[in-house]
């Protein structure tokens, strides 16, 4: 069985046709960063208006790199909850214009349950119930996922995203947009323990997550660094090399993704040992970040539980996901109509909750 997926929920137009939920026959990604890099961040106005001139094409090109035609796809997906409101009713419309006009089921996914299933495309073993980590730049959810994709949200975050923060402390640095790959890669650099960020709600004794905090401590050291001359910016090497005492972006950059990445493995392997789980997954934008993965693998290690990630190409935004889990809830018996609407704040935990 053919799917074909479209996902418009934030600033990439994606679209992929999957077979069988774990096949992978295309999965094209129109990415929108140049056109928000000047603003530091995603203008919901600018996505909106991208995706419309981008879906058609997008769609033709999935449907010739997959080597297929409409008369091949066996139903449409779409992502229609949560996500910008008007960038997920470009998606919304174009899917329901195409089952229409090809007389296809249509199939309105959540976004997040596309995350989180993307492990199961690519990792034949992975067992259940196990924790799911979802990180990105507008989630930080752990979630507890059933067979039969039934889920248990155990926390969230109170405030900004991880994904989010990175964007913002990025911005704050100058360093530019998307941030997260940018501090992960200077971070590489610096030393993680040369500043002592806040770990927020790291002991609150759940699985709820606060990281405005860390972003606003950032904000004040800086300022305070600047101020005081202790904080060298650019290719000083030389001022490096001479002064110990110095501070520079690369040291901000390791600390500061120190203290996320701590948050975000002590409580995710807080609760893999609460419920038993012998199997955490990290899904998500910032699931690319090269600390986290490394971090969430060898503390798992310790504890006995293994850790699964997707390919870069399934942490990102896409269509692949949301084709493979409309496969499951096809099979399941959902279907759409045409009054599908987009919903901004779509819950996983209205989705499929465990008893």
């Amino acid at each position: 069985m053919k799917i074909l997926g479209i996902d418009t929920s934030c600033d990439e137009t994606a679209v992929a046709v999957v077979a069988d939920g774990r096949e992978v026959l295309s999965n094209i990604i129109a990415s929108q960063v140049k056109t928000h890099q000047a603003y530091g961040g995603v203008v919901p106005e600018l996505a909106s208006r991208k995706h419309i001139e981008a879906i058609n094409y997008i769609v033709k090109k999935a449907l010739t790199a997959a080597a297929v035609t409409f008369s091949d796809i066996d139903a449409v997906a779409v992502t229609n909850r949560p996500g910008l409101i008007g960038a997920l009713l470009v998606g919304v419309a174009a899917a329901k214009s195409l089952a229409y006009c090809h007389k296809l089921p249509l199939l309105g996914i959540n976004h997040i349950e596309g995350h989180i299933y993307a492990n199961f495309m690519v990792h034949d073993t992975l067992t259940f119930p196990h924790v799911c980590l979802t990180v990105s730049g507008g989630h930080t959810l752990l979630v507890e996922v059933h067979e039969g994709w039934k889920y248990k949200v155990l926390g969230g975050t109170q405030d900004d995203a991880a994904g989010e923060v990175y964007d913002k402390v990025a911005k704050y640095l100058g360093l530019g947009f998307p941030g997260g790959r940018i501090i992960d890669e200077l971070a590489q650099k610096g030393n993680p323990s040369a500043i002592k960020f806040p770990r927020p709600m790291r002991n609150s004794g759940d699985y709820q997550f606060s990281f405005s905090g860390i972003k606003t401590s950032v904000r004040y050291f800086v300022e305070k660094a600047r101020r005081t001359g202790v904080l060298v910016e650019g290719e000083r090497t030389d001022v490096k090399r001479a002064n110990l005492d110095v501070i520079t972006i690369e040291d901000i950059a390791a600390s500061f993704q120190a203290a996320v990445v701590d948050v975000l493995v002590y409580k995710s392997l807080h609760a893999a040992k609460a419920t038993g789980a012998r199997t955490i997954t990290l899904t998500g934008g910032v699931a690319a970040n090269s600390h986290l993965r490394a971090s969430l693998k060898a503390a798992a290690a310790q504890s006995g539980a293994e850790v699964y990630y997707p390919p870069l190409s399934l942490c990102t935004d896409n269509g692949a996901m949301i084709a493979g889990i409309a496969y499951q809830k096809y099979q399941q018996g959902l279907r759409d109509g045409l009054s599908l609407n987009a919903d901004a704040n779509g819950s996983i935990a209205a989705e499929s909750p465990t008893a």
